[in-house]
């Protein structure tokens, strides 16, 4: 089995291994920028070099995915509980008003373009939710074909990357703080990977800052209404089509690696509770955000922004319209509620 990994995917991990090391060290002798930023924009201009990506695919898409995931696991070891259910508490009012801006702008600026539904369906839970994996879980309930996931993915994508590279330094012109940061990072940015990304360069800015743990949390919180979302979306479909519903497998759609996250999240809380110091964690957050680098390397070489400029100018104003939508409600929310 593990041959047969290496084999197939093998190639295309070693070449996000390969963009990781030096952005990791770039991150480190320019922290302005960060490692994740590095990487997104060595993967892109990578893959407008690269005639043929076809053998490297399958590393790239486990990169981006799976390494991604094990990196939010591996920063549940620096995680105490009663944070998780603070940060998320605090959070919930703000990811509940994004969610409902993203679905809304989605649905009347779609019917403005007249665009096609499922393709506005997609971007408005892209946004809203969780990027990638929202569209995934989405896109067999609503009936979307292979073109309109494709679209829509890369519609994200762009947006993920242009969150990665903007947000820190909005931030800061903003004068936000550390947790306002994390907050506004874990509810304005689309997709798991752009919100790591975001927050690993704010980190790099602010030496001792932690503002990636907040942002974690806040995402993971908002990831979780990919349930209920999933879910209205399989009952409006079998009213279109005169039944009961369409089937949805929760253990499908829901990401199990956040119950990872909270079961790493346990094991510090109770090493905390019997004395073991935080020190003994710090290798797991450190391997974390190297993970976080070569996720974004896989990322940036999943995203051609010539062929996604080319596929139509309506799904990218749709983005970006759910995009600026969700960013200005995220700030007006902190705004409201104090926290800025």
């Amino acid at each position: 089995m593990l041959a047969d990994f290496i084999k197939a995917a093998g190639r295309g991990v070693a070449l996000c291994l390969l963009i990781a090391l030096p952005c990791w060290w770039l991150g480190k002798a320019f922290p302005i920028v960060g490692g994740p930023v590095f990487a997104i924009l060595a993967g892109m201009l990578l893959t407008l070099l690269l005639p043929d990506k076809s053998r490297l695919q399958k590393g790239i898409a486990f990169t981006s995915k799976k390494i991604l995931q094990y990196a939010v696991i591996l920063l549940g070891f620096g995680l105490n509980l009663s944070e998780i259910a603070k940060v998320g508490a605090q959070s919930l009012p703000i990811i509940v008003a994004t969610i409902t801006t993203s679905l809304l702008v989605a649905w009347f600026v779609s019917r403005r373009l007249q665009m096609p539904g499922n393709v506005a369906t997609l971007i408005g839970v892209g946004s809203s939710i969780c990027g990638g994996s929202a569209i995934a879980a989405a896109a067999p309930v609503v009936g979307a074909d292979d073109e309109e996931i494709a679209q829509s993915i890369s519609v994200i994508f762009l947006f993920n990357v242009l969150a990665a590279l903007i947000f820190p330094t909005l931030g800061m012109a903003l004068g936000l703080s550390t947790d306002g940061f994390g907050l506004f990072a874990g509810t304005a940015v689309n997709d798991t990977s752009s919100v790591t990304a975001a927050a690993a360069a704010w980190d790099g800015l602010h030496p001792g800052a932690n503002a990636l743990d907040t942002a974690t949390i806040v995402k993971l919180t908002r990831t979780l209404a990919i349930i209920p979302i999933v879910l209205a979306l399989a009952l409006l479909q079998g009213r279109k089509a005169g039944g009961k519903g369409s089937g949805v497998n929760l253990r499908q759609i829901f990401p199990m690696f956040i119950l990872y996250f909270v079961l790493a999240s346990c094991i510090t809380t109770v090493c905390s509770l019997l004395g073991v110091p935080q020190a003994v964690f710090a290798p797991f957050k450190s391997l974390s955000k190297f993970c976080i680098i070569m996720a974004m390397a896989a990322i940036g070489l999943n995203t051609n922004i010539v062929k996604l400029v080319k596929s139509g100018g309506k799904p990218i104003l749709l983005g970006a319209c759910c995009w600026v939508g969700i960013t200005a409600v995220s700030l007006l929310m902190q705004h409201i509620l104090g926290i800025w």
